[in-house]
């Protein structure tokens, strides 16, 4: 089967014990009939149980510096960028 985007060859793997046809080129991911099905079931099989409760927080943020011309200074201001948590798809689409 062709990629309908760029006519590249698709190619097939399992992930998770569901068939994924991808295109190597731009990465696009085309699923057949009941797959998406699988995929939503394993990430709701895999959800986190609700959190509980708790009183908001105003957060601490620290103060903004800003230049002559209202733009920040620093993009990060030297705080490391914090790595958002994976989910089941990462694994899943991480060819």
């Amino acid at each position: 089967m062709q990629c309908p985007i760029d006519k590249t060859d698709l190619v097939m793997t399992d992930r998770q014990g569901v068939e994924i046809d991808y295109c190597p080129k731009c990465r696009g991911v085309w699923l057949d009939r009941g797959e998406l099905d699988k995929i939503i079931e394993r990430g709701s099989a895999q959800a986190p149980s609700a959190p509980s409760q708790q009183p908001y927080q105003e957060p601490n943020y620290p103060p903004q510096q800003y230049d002559k011309h209202g733009k920040q200074d620093s993009y990060n201001q030297g705080y490391p960028r914090k790595k958002r948590k994976e989910s089941f798809l990462g694994d899943l689409f991480d060819f």
